[in-house]
């Protein structure tokens, strides 16, 4: 009887906002514009740092990469979240579930360790500026870069291959707008305790270690600012690594926000906060990817020059 109950799973039912139909009218403009601005974006950045050999540099290398990688971790679940707003029941199949589970956790663990690898380059650049050229060579930073997305995918195969081999059971309904690994671990039939761990550790690497890295490079750099005599020269300083700085604090900040929000312990308030959590989880994972290039333009003075002659060379050749 156990093995029947646990038999072979094919397909889920993505719940989303089935239950306010008004509301997936208004999302679905909503986040169509937020999704078209991030490929604006993101397109205009890769392209600029490609195109111009002054942003050949490693800084403007690493950011191409996150351009590159928030276009990919936005397109791996927003085109299901659109699909999912315009039809009745939002199926998924079982292999497209773990494909968008394993790009989404991929690009996250890799964004992470890509702005740590972002912060030592700002480290070196404004700690030891005469060993820069020789530190962060091609030949250092393109393994770095490439270092990042061979981690994030690692442990993102990791993850969903502990999660796929799990017996699913019961309704098959996903309380999410896209397979989002926790809501589809909660659908197990087993133990889910060495998922769990594994998690665990895996935040720990990717989230923890990252931020750690990060505060202690920001300690040195703002230690080593604070001791230039101009003031002028403290400005130029701190503006090259400004931009990182803001877009770690959104993203990590929108991380902590998510996680250490109060649940709500009124039973009546239950359906309203199983809501607001998919639309703040959803929200999160637009917002950084978001403003990521907005920015890099207004806070980067290079980009912006550079975004600059883009646009003006375009003009003289058509």
């Amino acid at each position: 009887m156990e093995a029947s109950n646990q038999s072979a799973v094919t397909d889920f039912v993505l719940l989303g906002l089935s239950a306010h139909p008004k509301l997936e009218k208004m999302f679905f403009v909503l986040i169509l514009s937020m999704y078209l601005v991030i490929l604006l974006g993101n397109g205009v950045l890769i392209l600029v740092t490609v195109l111009d050999s002054r942003l050949h540099t490693p800084m403007y290398f690493f950011l191409g990469n996150l351009s590159f990688l928030d276009i990919c971790y936005t397109t791996s679940s927003v085109p299901l979240v659109l699909d999912g707003f315009l039809t009745p029941r939002k199926t998924i199949s079982f292999s497209a579930c773990a494909i968008q589970m394993f790009l989404s956790f991929a690009m996250g663990a890799t964004e992470c360790v890509l702005l740590g690898m972002m912060a030592f380059d700002r480290y070196v650049a404004i700690c030891n500026p005469l060993r820069y050229p020789v530190v962060m060579s091609k030949a250092a930073y393109v393994p770095m870069a490439v270092s990042s997305w061979v981690a994030g995918g690692a442990n993102s195969l990791v993850q969903i291959s502990l999660a796929v081999q799990l017996p699913f059971c019961g309704d098959k309904v996903i309380n999410h707008f896209i397979c989002e690994i926790l809501a589809v671990l909660k659908l197990a039939c087993a133990d889910i305790s060495i998922n769990v761990i594994s998690m665990g550790v895996a935040n720990v690497i990717f989230l923890g270690v990252p931020v750690l890295f990060i505060s202690v490079s920001y300690i040195f750099i703002l230690s080593t600012i604070l001791k230039i005599p101009s003031a002028e020269g403290r400005r130029k300083a701190f503006s090259t690594c400004s931009a990182h700085l803001t877009v770690v604090v959104v993203f990590y900040g929108t991380i902590l926000f998510m996680y250490a929000k109060p649940k709500s312990k009124d039973p009546l308030g239950a359906d309203k906060q199983d809501v607001s959590d998919k639309l703040i989880s959803l929200f999160y994972g637009l917002l950084t990817p978001m403003l990521n290039p907005i920015i890099y333009s207004l806070r980067n003075k290079d980009v912006k020059t550079a975004v600059r002659y883009l646009v003006v060379r375009k003009h003289f050749t058509q």
